[in-house]
């Protein structure tokens, strides 16, 4: 069963309500879903998961200081009682795992805003909300793989709060998503220990309050998606700008297969250069991207298979002919995807 994309001037997606509006996308029609609940599969309108959840921006301010640990206090304690987030007193503080502290010790502070995230939200749509890229919210938390954002956890916002509340359009223009954004920034807060959806080969879209598990470790190779013409190479073309992948011209309609196995962890448009996407997390740190899909035939938490047909290949996106563009990621890093392929399309 298909889920093909809509003209985008049939709906004007509510992404205002959600807080998160990234420009290139706010004004485009998310794809519809399967509705696998229903007897009959229906095509119903989806949001991507981070506008699922409303983000609030309403950060606490802290100012730098010196707390003494007392009796019975955690490091989450310390956090929960100072406004700080544990993750960013234990960097100040040079802890590590097992997080240890001591009666008497005197712990740094660090000083900044800082959010409380709330179940079911996602790191993009926290960064919508304060018009901050995602990738320096990263960074400045120190955030690795997988990730995961917990509900009471406190994210360090980077950059000095505004003097006025930036609007919405403000914040619009400020705020884009790439691939690199969906992968670190896609996956909704939950309770600590919660459990995790099992992918499923079924297209039932998961809730999209519930994080999705991570395949364990990539098993297999890595085929062609398509068979067609290079028509441009992994890194700077001619115009200076990088590719991260390669570009194949096929004619519109072509089935795009999967190039290994692996579970989607995002299917739509609202990565707009690309039109329609498609990514799968295939383990071990290995991403695939597929985008300027006509049609999209899979859902977020899908067990794929390689050689399994996820979409048909189109001109959507900032695509000036039918294509499809192909990436493959490695923790994050793009990679030729030539290199890592069987030597003919």
């Amino acid at each position: 069963m298909s889920r093909p994309l809509l003209p985008s001037a049939m709906l004007l997606a509510p992404l205002i309500l959600a807080a998160c509006i990234p420009m290139e996308a706010r004004n485009e029609t998310p794809p519809p879903r399967l509705n696998a609940d229903a007897a009959t599969v229906e095509l119903v309108e989806a949001e991507p998961v981070w506008t699922a959840q409303q983000v609030v921006a309403n950060a606490q301010t802290v100012a730098t200081s010196t707390y003494v640990v007392q009796p019975g206090d955690t490091l989450r304690g310390i956090g929960n009682r100072t406004g700080a987030g544990s993750e960013a007193i234990a960097r100040a503080n040079g802890l590590t795992p097992p997080f240890a502290i001591r009666i008497g010790q005197k712990l740094t502070i660090p000083g900044g805003r800082y959010h409380l995230v709330a179940e079911g939200e996602t790191g993009i749509a926290i960064a919508s909300a304060y018009g901050v890229a995602w990738s320096r919210i990263v960074a400045a938390n120190g955030l690795t793989e997988p990730f995961m954002l917990r509900r009471g956890q406190r994210l360090l916002l980077p950059g000095e709060a505004p003097a006025t509340a930036p609007s919405l359009e403000q914040r619009a223009a400020a705020f884009h998503i790439d691939i690199d954004d969906v992968l670190t920034g896609g996956q909704p807060a939950a309770a600590e220990n919660a459990p995790v959806a099992v992918a499923s080969s079924q297209p039932r879209p998961l809730p999209s309050n519930v994080p999705m598990a991570q395949p364990g470790s990539f098993a297999g190779r890595f085929d062609w998606p398509v068979k067609g013409k290079l028509l441009s190479r992994f890194g700077p073309g001619e115009s200076g700008a990088k590719n991260n992948g390669i570009d194949i011209g096929v004619p519109a309609g072509t089935p795009i297969r999967a190039a290994a196995d692996g579970v989607v962890a995002y299917a739509g448009d609202r990565v707009a250069v690309f039109g329609g996407l498609v990514l799968i997390n295939h383990g071990s740190g290995w991403v695939s991207a597929y985008g300027h899909a006509s049609r999209v035939d899979v859902v977020r938490g899908q067990k794929i298979t390689r050689g399994q047909t996820i979409g048909l290949t189109g001109d959507t996106g900032y695509a000036s002919q039918p294509k499809l563009h192909f990436e493959l990621r490695k923790d994050r890093v793009p990679l030729n995807p030539v290199t890592h392929l069987p030597t003919a399309p």
